[in-house]
């Protein structure tokens, strides 16, 4: 994704870029041939990255209507056909979407978290995919949330594995507890 300009709607929070790029180098392999989930897509750059590293399948989650227009644009910017099949964008609320996909018993390698900083999205999203089984057995979750609040040491089968700090921002990765470590 390098050079691409992306849209970001005023209303959202986006991931600093030099946090983005912080994150997919922890990653590094992990991503290619995955199945990633965007949830809290916003304007969809960390789906958009995971695409352009060798993604699988992209499954973007957003509800507000600008940024469901901005992630439109963005993915119109890259060569469509060079990802056809390899993306969808579900609209709703991310908490009901992860339900919904969790119900249909669907199963990610990857799961970008990025909610409001506000509230308790993260936490909620966390028990959705612990308590649905979406996460692969070598699979991890990202939460990236604010410094001062403190994510949870495990949800049901999900164990804090490890946290980098950017300022404010803080990616913790999570795994299933059977899962050896491999961030």
């Amino acid at each position: 994704m390098k050079g691409l300009s992306i849209t970001v709607p005023r209303q959202i929070r986006a991931t600093e870029e030099k946090v983005r790029q912080a994150l997919f180098n922890i990653l590094g392999d992990h991503v290619e041939g995955a199945r990633v989930l965007d949830g809290f897509a916003g304007s969809g750059a960390l789906g958009l990255e995971a695409l352009s590293r060798g993604a699988a399948l992209v499954v973007f989650l957003e509800a507000h209507p600008a940024c469901l227009r901005a992630i439109q644009q963005n993915l119109a910017r890259i060569d469509l056909s060079a990802i056809a099949g390899r993306w969808q964008i579900l609209r709703g609320d991310a908490l009901q979407s992860l339900r919904a996909l969790g119900r249909q018993g669907r199963v990610f390698d990857l799961v970008l978290l990025d909610p409001p900083y506000q509230g308790l999205w993260g936490k909620k999203a966390l028990n959705a995919v612990a308590a649905y089984g979406m996460l692969s057995p070598t699979g991890s979750v990202l939460l990236e949330h604010a410094r001062r609040n403190t994510p949870p040491s495990s949800v049901g089968p999900l164990a804090l594995r490890k946290q980098h700090r950017y300022g404010d921002t803080v990616l913790s990765f999570y795994q299933l507890n059977s899962a050896a470590q491999n961030l």
